[in-house]
């Protein structure tokens, strides 16, 4: 029995609200049960030197967590003086997988930075984010469409994101904090609305996992993702 007393392949409560900040071009309040992501999508008439005057644009991702969305406050990064491994590791993955479905020279040479702000950490706050942080991103070039900024397909696919791992030696979707620190195989599936992988994370916590587990764990990503991205669609309309 899973501490949530969820059945092995059911998600958590997840809801997408979008237009949740008034100044940013897109943005979403993701929920994963209790792990709640800000999502922010900005959009700048600039490039990174190095991309300069190759016709194409660009999107980046940073990734935060507010001091109490944990049991005990964290110290903010910003007072440390430096981001630590966590935090540039999940910003680079949020930026790698909105960028795998975005045509970059439809975008133009301009640049979408997304900002996703852990406001309360329950387990999964990278898939959560890479889930929201394509809601916002929508939002963002739905924005530049309506004031004719862009004229095709910017947008090729969704991405989505879930967690799947091996609790009590049952394959099971989407981890809260209970099970992911109990958990002897934990994964980070994401993926884009027809299925194709972006990236897979997975890890053996305490013995190591057989390529049939592996293949358990995926199929039961592939069915989170599917009900994600029917959630993203009726989100954005």
């Amino acid at each position: 029995m899973r501490p949530s007393r969820r059945a092995p392949d059911e998600l958590r409560p997840v809801s997408l609200e979008r237009g949740v900040v008034k100044y940013a071009e897109g943005s979403c309040m993701v929920k994963f049960g209790d792990t709640h992501v800000l999502v922010t999508a900005t959009l700048e008439e600039r490039l990174p030197p190095w991309l300069k005057g190759q016709g194409r644009g660009w999107v980046t991702a940073e990734y935060g967590m507010l001091p109490r969305a944990t049991l005990e406050r964290t110290r903010r990064e910003a007072a440390a003086g430096k981001q630590n491994g966590r935090t540039v590791e999940i910003q680079r993955l949020i930026g790698r997988s909105l960028r795998a479905t975005i045509d970059l020279e439809a975008l133009g040479e301009r640049q979408i930075t997304v900002d996703c702000d852990v406001i309360q950490a329950d387990g999964g706050t990278r898939t959560a984010a890479i889930t929201g942080a394509w809601v916002a991103l929508a939002d963002c070039i739905g924005w530049m469409k309506s004031r004719n900024m862009v004229k095709t397909h910017v947008l090729r696919d969704n991405v989505a994101a879930i967690s799947c791992g091996i609790y009590n030696g049952t394959p099971v979707l989407d981890l809260d904090y209970a099970e992911d620190s109990e958990a002897e195989t934990d994964a980070n599936f994401v993926m884009t609305g027809d299925g194709r992988i972006i990236e897979v994370q997975g890890t053996a916590e305490k013995t190591p996992f057989s390529e049939a587990e592996f293949l358990a764990l995926m199929a039961l990503a592939r069915r989170g993702v599917a009900r994600l991205v029917d959630l993203q669609k009726m989100a954005v309309g």
